[in-house]
């Protein structure tokens, strides 16, 4: 174990073996890789325990620098464990240079079906005894890492001492097609906001779609399209994300000798911002996080924009309505633009395909829970749906809620110790 400093914290590298299929332990390993945090001035104390799941599907735990946001306030009295979850960061990643080891895409899919919520819980409670020595830990599951953590009360309550969900009560029961038919009407409203904050942005994003679909540029092998482009609406889940993109949209257009283009600027802040390269499992698991039973999850979120036919930017720019950003949905173009996600593509097909994902909830094990959780749900979460995080809610026993309209999904981030405060306190009936 390798351990280092940060101001005020005490970092160690943590690696463990696990089953790479946990109903066969004694066939493929893989390796997961935590972070252990203490405060430096604690650093020789006995201290409980906290497991942070990052949000995603894809992504690594956060890359903290010393106290920052909410870890400072976890570390008054936790040891933290920030888990990068299996095929993320450092735990054996997952991506188009390390799948083809496994052989075509058929192989590639197998393997990656065994990358949702069930198989990081099992990894979660190979790794606990051997830090806690047995005794149950606290979790904060961020987003997708609250979805983690309602299996984890679903599969091995046993392990869990308290639970804290910032943003991630999933449905229990909802298909992938419920959850888009939700999804993009929030998203809707959400682009609302964003042209009456900035109407200025309306034209700009219209200008900027119908340059994308007469030129098709390429940045960095990546193709530019208006469905790319529309997708920059994930952006507005976010605290500071209509900002974000209003400023991105201000730098659109260069005066060059020739004509207006797009400016470099631009193109690679699209491309960065629209890139897959550094959490390729998004794409391939987003939508398989929601499958359950023999139904196919066939492309969701492509199949469901049908209905709502105000999406389609083909159609806004032959009238004069506004260009409508997307959010958190994932294509079929996807695996065609983005170079990073090219050569997965007939492994996104098979996953998409798939008729025999297990059930990930209890509902009879939740209504019968017995460990304190809090969640924060924040009001209209163009993520996660406020309803159906409310209905999840009430169908857990014991569990409470914080309702706010204060933060956007990134919450946990944004208000960082307060939230984490807020969370504590309900869960330990201090508030």
């Amino acid at each position: 174990m390798t351990s280092y400093r940060q101001p005020g914290v005490v970092l160690s590298d943590r690696r463990f073996t696990v089953p790479l299929d946990h109903s066969d332990p004694g066939g493929e390993q893989i390796e997961v890789y935590g972070r252990e945090a203490v405060a430096a001035s604690r650093a020789d104390e006995e201290l409980p325990w906290l497991v942070y799941l990052e949000g995603g599907p894809g992504f690594g735990a956060r890359r903290f620098v010393g106290t920052e946001a909410w870890l400072g306030r976890a570390l008054r009295e936790f040891r933290v464990l920030l888990l990068d979850q299996r095929g993320t960061g450092l735990s054996t990643p997952a991506n188009r240079q390390t799948l083809p080891l496994r052989g075509g895409p058929r192989e590639q899919a197998a393997y990656l079906a065994h990358f949702r919520s069930d198989s990081i819980v099992r990894d979660c409670e190979l790794i606990r005894p051997r830090l806690t020595g047995g005794a149950p830990w606290t979790v904060l599951g961020q987003s997708f890492g609250g979805f983690c953590a309602v299996r984890y009360l679903s599969a091995a309550p046993e392990g869990l001492k308290e639970v804290l969900i910032t943003g991630g009560l999933p449905s229990l029961d909802a298909h992938a097609d419920d959850v888009y038919r939700a999804a993009y009407p929030r998203i809707e409203r959400k682009v609302a906001a964003h042209y009456a904050r900035y109407p200025q942005d309306v034209e700009r994003a219209r200008a900027i779609a119908a340059h994308l679909a007469e030129h098709r540029p390429e940045s960095a092998g990546h193709r530019l399209t208006p469905e790319g482009f529309q997708s920059l609406g994930i952006l507005l889940g976010t605290g500071s994300g209509s900002h974000q993109l209003h400023y991105l949209l201000e730098n659109a257009f260069v005066r060059t000798p020739g004509a207006t283009e797009l400016s470099d600027t631009f193109q690679e802040a699209m491309r960065t911002a629209a890139s897959f390269a550094g959490h390729p499992l998004y794409a391939l698991l987003h939508e398989a996080i929601y499958g359950q039973g023999e139904r196919a999850t066939n492309w969701a979120a492509e199949r469901v924009r049908g209905e709502f036919p105000q999406f389609d930017a083909a159609t806004a720019l032959k009238g004069d309505g506004p260009v409508l950003f997307t959010g958190e949905t994932i294509h079929p173009w996807h695996f065609d633009v983005d170079p990073a996600l090219r050569p997965l593509r007939e492994t996104a097909e098979l996953l998409a395909r798939r008729t025999d994902w297990p059930v990930l909830y209890d509902a009879e094990r939740l209504a019968a829970n017995e460990v304190p959780v809090a969640a924060a749900v924040y009001h209209d979460d163009m993520y996660v749906d406020t309803a159906d995080s409310l209905r999840t809610a009430a169908a857990i026993r014991g569990l409470r809620t914080w309702v706010t309209d204060e933060y956007e999904h990134d919450g946990v981030r944004a208000g960082g110790p307060r939230v984490l405060d807020r969370l504590l306190s309900l869960v330990r009936d201090e508030a």
